[in-house]
């Protein structure tokens, strides 16, 4: 997979978060859709931080391959 490609899944996922953000209701976070909306928060944090880690290990594996 590109760095583009990991790019832009990340931008998706920064504009899901923004989504998700419209659908809680502050005054009351745990009920409803707003449980739905953190949840989707939460899934979208864990996939940015899944491809940040694989683009680290990218550039570990081409600084390998070029010693």
């Amino acid at each position: 997979m590109g760095k583009n490609i990991t790019v832009i899944l990340i931008v998706l996922a920064i504009v899901l978060i923004g989504y998700n953000v419209t659908f809680i209701d502050f005054n009351n976070p745990f009920k409803g859709n707003s449980v739905i909306a953190l949840i989707g928060i939460l899934a979208a944090l864990c996939a940015i931080i899944l491809l940040l880690i694989f683009l680290t290990s990218k550039k570990i594996q081409k600084k390998i391959d070029e010693d």
